[in-house]
Order: structure tokens, then sequence, then C-alpha cells
């Protein structure tokens, strides 16, 4: 099973195990990553699962679709690597995926 390893903004990496198909905001939900709320449930909605991919992984990741990116332009410090981590879907290519959590979702 592929793995994302959430970085929290002490430096903490908290690894877990994704099925293909998931999306990282629920899994990390589920393991009790902390920073991550997901109010909206995954509705692209809140943008309450902001992460910051690591760059080395940003294009294989991808952009972020319209509605996303009008999400993340209300956030108030975004990086060219924010994405909503409930639009990130895993996949075998995506195995190993970091991504930084920032201090705060608000």
């Amino acid at each position: 099973m592929p793995t994302v390893v959430y970085i929290d903004h002490e430096e903490t990496e908290h690894v877990v195990d994704v099925p293909n198909g998931d999306n990282l905001m629920q899994a990390a939900l589920d393991n009790g990553v902390p920073s991550i709320l997901g109010d909206c449930g995954g509705a692209c909605a809140c943008a309450t699962c902001h992460v910051f991919v690591d760059p080395a992984w940003a294009e294989k990741v991808g952009p972020p679709s319209e509605t996303e990116a009008e999400m993340l332009e209300g956030l108030i410090d975004p990086e060219p690597t924010s994405r909503l981590c409930c639009q990130i879907f895993m996949s075998d290519e995506l195995d190993g995926v970091k991504v930084r959590l920032p201090e705060s979702q608000f």
C-alpha cells in the first residue's frame, strides 16, 4: 500500500499507509495527523486541509483545479506548492509523497 509522509509544523513525520483512490485529508483524519481539520468533509469548500506539497513531488501531484485554486487564494500565507489535501488522491505513483502542514489552518 502506498504511503504519505505528513510533516507537522514541529518537523515530526507521520507516515501513513493510504489505499489507492483515498484522499490525503481523510487519511490524515483517520490516522490522527495533527493540523488537518477537514471541516467540509472533503468538498473543497473550506481550505482547512491546507498542505504544502514537497517541491520534489509537486509535478507528480499536479496543479490544483480551478475551484481549488480559488480556495487557495483565500489563505493567509499560500506557497507555490500549496494544495488542499482533500483534492489529492493517492496512487502508486505518489507512494512516499511528502506534505508539510501549516502551523494553523486559520
